[in-house]
């Protein structure tokens, strides 16, 4: 039964906010060389199950919505089919998902005690768009916003936390794997297309239409790499944060894979591996950077 939960949480997806709150804390010890371990270890256990709760819940409705029984669903997209499946109750996965928000919410609210008013407005935004991520938000094409935002936000949060102050390089930081995630969701809806447009959600895919999405994705390659560049020759921040860098080729890779794909369906879902591998790549060699100098 743990292994079905596990599965439902998408453990492998939490890592995109357990990079996100590496990179507050590696931005933080560049600045100032300090962390408060205890609020470190308890921002991580917040953002973590907010994570969990916005993924129970969107697989709940998702099945509620019937697109879950009409996607194919493969290791990236298409739920964790653990309700199609029958493998657990829609009941107990909502609920899951509603305590899971409930002890982010907690934490947070923790941190809003002690950090004041700063904090409320990223918990408040985080609390809302989980909720309504699912039933409000991916019908209004927002999702990708979503998880760019979520992303940028953790990172500002984390530092504030630690510091109780947000910087420029705090807030271009968190774009950067804010649009990484991003990415990383904008590919995995290609092969949900269909279900996902004949039951009212709108992507960025469905927008613009299989073929020419594929051209979107040097956008968020160019939103993120434009910032660690600039801002590594503006000195703004550290030099070192140019290794990630090192990941051009999988990204390229995953491009390539991706605009085949639109001929050869077999190809979407090394696409989506390969776009993943490069989103954590990426991230993860940025946090170093910031640690190595």
């Amino acid at each position: 039964m743990l292994s079905v939960w596990l599965r439902a949480i998408r453990i492998k997806f939490l890592l995109a906010s357990v990079i996100a709150v590496s990179l507050g804390l590696s931005v933080t010890w560049w600045h100032s060389g300090t962390i408060d371990i205890f609020q470190a270890v308890l921002t991580m256990a917040g953002v973590i199950a907010l994570h969990a709760s916005v993924d129970l819940l969107n697989d709940y409705w998702d099945f509620k919505r019937g697109i879950d029984t009409k996607t194919k669903r493969t290791p990236m997209s298409g739920g964790t089919g653990v309700l199609p499946e029958g493998l657990l109750k829609p009941k107990s996965v909502y609920n899951a998902g509603i305590l899971f928000l409930v002890i982010g919410g907690l934490i947070g609210g923790y941190f809003v005690v002690l950090h004041g008013v700063v904090i409320g407005v990223i918990l408040a935004f985080a609390i809302m768009s989980i909720y309504f991520y699912s039933t409000k938000i991916v019908n209004w094409g927002l999702a990708e916003v979503f998880v760019a935002v979520k992303g940028t936000l953790i990172v500002m949060g984390t530092y504030y936390i630690q510091n109780s102050e947000l910087t420029d390089v705090v807030v271009l930081s968190g774009i950067v794997v804010g649009a990484l995630s991003s990415l990383v969701l904008f590919v995995a809806s290609f092969p949900d297309h269909d279900a996902d447009k004949e039951k009212g959600r709108r992507t960025l895919v469905i927008l613009f239409g299989r073929k020419k999405a594929t051209s979107i994705f040097y956008i968020f390659l160019i939103v993120s790499y434009g910032i660690i560049i600039v801002c590594a020759a503006m000195s703004i921040i550290p030099v070192f944060c140019l290794i990630s860098l090192a990941a051009i080729p999988v990204a390229i890779n995953s491009i390539r894979k991706l605009k085949s794909s639109i001929s050869n369906e077999d190809k979407i879902i090394p696409a989506m591996k390969s776009t993943l591998m490069f989103s954590r790549i990426a991230g993860a060699l940025f946090v170093i950077g910031f640690l190595i100098q």
